[in-house]
């Protein structure tokens, strides 16, 4: 190869690679360099007898690829445009904020990843963006890509295929940044190819987005029994829907075969309402979208509901006093705010108190298949409850970690903490997750009873009624028999009766109440 000619093979590369971006897996490089080298040989053998001065290729400056939007969090597939903080003919540099997205009811910042220029924008202000699409577009500098010259020239000595090439799952990118990785062109196939239909199904090496990732785990599909049909054997969402089609009309004695793809059935059409004058058509926000797929979830659990009344006139009458003798300031770190302390530290004090004596209430279920056979139960060592906390963006619901090592003062700082982030939108996405309990303290805003809906994989959920001034049977200071003035609570506890059934929920509410309604043993127990 001549001089010449190999400085415009390597311009050629230095193109390609710009195109597809750069890859670390294992023969990625070789599959990229292959069609571009081959339309190098075309090239060659056309102009072979012609003079070389007519070779001619120009660089351009600036590169213009896609931004895509980057995984903000474990199993989140979209995001809500909330506000754009650049528009295009803008420059940018590494770190400078591009927009914010709510996503899993939590505001995120999502910063750039290179210097360039804002060219277009493929959102609205309130579009659902697509995890692993265009977010916007980008012309990034050349010599970003420059390097890569070196690593294409050493790779045109091997350039022969790689029976052990990796196509393995596009790798994540930090969070918070977006990706400028484009998928490397699939190989084209042969026409001695098998047809689709005689193509194995098992075993195959799978490349999966995080939306169809999201979506085989919700559906509980092993990705190596779903057939791709797209680019380089990708699976689609259609194909998983195919799938799912497929496995629904095989015989339940068919283990060991895998169901054929059978064309999906051509969903009918919802008629739209009628519209009447005044009506308006809203869309649905992240935090909305976010709570009708968590339910729709939840309607897969039978939920057994008990409700019982617990007496907290000793515990409020003791929760006023250390209030207003300022008891809390003094047993304060200097630097820390002083909490007010309300009726929920204590709940949550007490009912760790009582999953510690039960700990199957606080636990995780992986139903796995539901045939029964495959289930697995996790107990959990950490109480990490979930509190819910009305915001102007809907019911939030961020995770008190580790309760059982709180103290009652501490509990009240950290929920008063979360609470705040809640109601300004400034919660991290790692502060909803992994909780294994919630309590939803609909007392704050008015009602007794309630029947909450469990979030899984947790199995259960307690919903605190408002406090109500009672009248009560009992004996006055004299040991009379007299009618009294009481304050109670209302204690709504749901549960999964697959795994928890009735007597175990009623002991742990009797232990909860017990504690409550004592203040004194509350506090022997307390860390």
């Amino acid at each position: 190869m001549g001089m010449g000619v190999g400085m415009e093979m390597e311009r050629i590369l230095v193109r390609q690679v710009r195109t597809y971006g750069l890859s670390r897996r294992p023969g990625s490089w070789r599959r990229s360099v292959q069609p571009v080298f081959a339309s190098w040989q075309r090239h060659q053998h056309q102009h072979q007898h012609q003079p070389r001065r007519h070779f001619h290729f120009s660089r351009r400056a600036d590169l213009e690829k896609p931004y895509l939007l980057a995984d903000i969090g474990e199993g989140i597939t979209e995001c809500q445009i909330i506000s754009w903080s650049v528009k295009p003919g803008d420059k940018v540099e590494e770190f400078d904020p591009i927009c914010e997205v709510q996503s899993d009811k939590a505001t995120v910042e999502i910063t750039s990843r290179f210097d360039g220029t804002i060219t277009a924008l493929h959102y609205e202000e309130g579009d659902v963006a697509v995890v692993g699409k265009p977010l916007l577009n980008m012309d990034i500098p050349d010599d970003v890509v420059a390097s890569a010259a070196g690593v294409a020239d050493k790779l045109l000595a091997g350039s022969g295929p790689d029976p052990e090439a990796d196509v393995g799952e596009p790798q994540a990118v930090p969070v918070g940044h977006g990706d400028l990785s484009a998928p490397l062109p699939a190989p084209t196939p042969s026409p001695s190819s098998k047809p689709e239909s005689e193509a194995p199904v098992v075993n195959q090496n799978v490349a999966l987005t995080p939306a169809v990732r999201h979506m085989l785990k919700e559906a509980q599909i092993d990705p190596r029994t779903v057939r791709g049909t797209g680019k380089d054997g990708r699976i689609t969402k259609d194909d998983v829907q195919r799938h799912l089609s497929a496995s629904a009309s095989t015989s339940a004695s068919s283990h060991s075969e895998v169901a054929t793809p059978t064309q999906t059935p051509t969903p009918t059409p919802t008629p739209s309402a009628v519209s009447a004058p005044g009506d308006q058509s809203v869309r649905l926000t992240a935090t909305e979208n976010a709570m009708f797929k968590v339910m729709t979830q939840a309607l897969s659990i039978p939920h057994f509901l008990f409700t019982h009344k617990v007496d907290i006139t000793s515990l409020n009458s003791y929760r006023k006093k250390a209030n207003s003798r300022a008891i809390l300031s003094q047993i304060q770190p200097a630097t820390a705010a002083t909490p007010k302390l309300t009726v929920l530290p204590f709940i949550l004090k007490a009912l760790s108190h009582a999953l510690k004596a039960y700990p199957k209430l606080n636990s995780h279920l992986h139903a796995g298949s539901g045939s029964g056979t495959d289930v697995q139960l996790v107990l959990k060592g950490a109480h990490n409850f979930g509190i819910a906390v009305d915001t102007p963006a809907g019911l939030l619901v961020p995770v008190v970690t580790n309760v059982q090592d709180h103290s009652i003062v501490s509990l009240a700082a950290e929920i008063a903490r979360l609470s705040e982030l809640a109601r300004a939108g400034r919660l991290a996405p790692d502060q909803f997750r992994n909780a294994t309990f919630s309590v939803s303290n609909i007392g704050a805003i008015g009602g007794d009873a309630v029947a909450p809906i469990i979030v899984p994989p947790s199995v259960g959920i307690l919903g605190v009624g408002a406090l109500q001034e009672v009248p009560v049977f009992g004996k006055d200071e004299q040991g009379n028999e007299a009618l009294l003035k009481r304050e109670q609570i209302t204690l709504s506890w749901s549960a999964d009766h697959r795994i928890v059934d009735g007597a175990t929920v009623a002991k742990a509410a009797k232990l909860m109440g017990s504690l409550l309604e004592d203040v004194q043993s509350l506090s022997l127990v307390a860390r």
